[in-house]
């Protein structure tokens, strides 16, 4: 089976790199927890111009990018991409709120007619769901979808969604039962 971190089959090492661009801070890092919980190693770039200096200097395994942007737009750094045959081979997901508006639209048709994006799995439309964007940059990267990854993932969102409204006294039992608990050895047993 192939492993959802490094890509690899029976206990490769090096796991794969994602690069997140986006100028939002918040979006940024959200995106990059998602990828790092899946195992990824994750670099992040706040624009285009940031980004291709990342790619150069530590080409990435997959890009999610951000259509609109300050300097440097995400359609302008996948056209900046594509004319390197080495970059050129770095799969992209565009994840944008602007696909269908006046912001973005120009952008993403110019995409999709000039071929530089095609297929399914292509763009993203934020607000992203955890699985459905791992989900998407595991198949861009031909890798399976592990159990304990879809598992993680979907609770991680559950939990996050009744801590929002969780009174503090329940959070210090919660917390203080996970404390409590058994950690997981390094073969990942329970």
């Amino acid at each position: 089976m192939t492993d959802p971190a490094t890509g690899r089959g029976g206990g490769g090492t090096t796991r794969l790199r994602a690069l997140v661009v986006d100028d939002e801070p918040n979006v940024r890092t959200y995106l990059a927890q998602i990828l790092k919980d899946a195992g990824f190693s994750v670099l992040t770039a706040s624009d285009g111009d940031e980004a291709l200096a990342l790619v150069r200097s530590k080409p990435p395994d997959f890009i999610s990018l951000d259509l609109v942007m300050p300097r440097k737009s995400g359609r302008r750094l996948l056209y900046e991409l594509r004319k390197d045959r080495h970059l050129a081979q770095i799969p992209v997901l565009i994840v944008t709120a602007h696909a269908q508006d006046e912001l973005g639209q120009p952008d993403m048709d110019d995409i999709m007619q000039g071929k530089v994006l095609s297929g399914t799995g292509v763009y993203l439309e934020k607000p992203v769901k955890p699985l459905d964007y791992v989900r998407i940059v595991q198949t861009a990267l031909g890798i399976e979808e592990a159990d304990h990854t879809a598992d993680r993932i979907s609770l991680k969102e559950e939990l996050e969604q009744h801590i929002q409204g969780a009174d503090p006294h329940a959070l210090r039992r919660a917390l203080e039962a996970l404390k409590k608990r058994p950690r997981p050895d390094a073969a990942g047993q329970q």
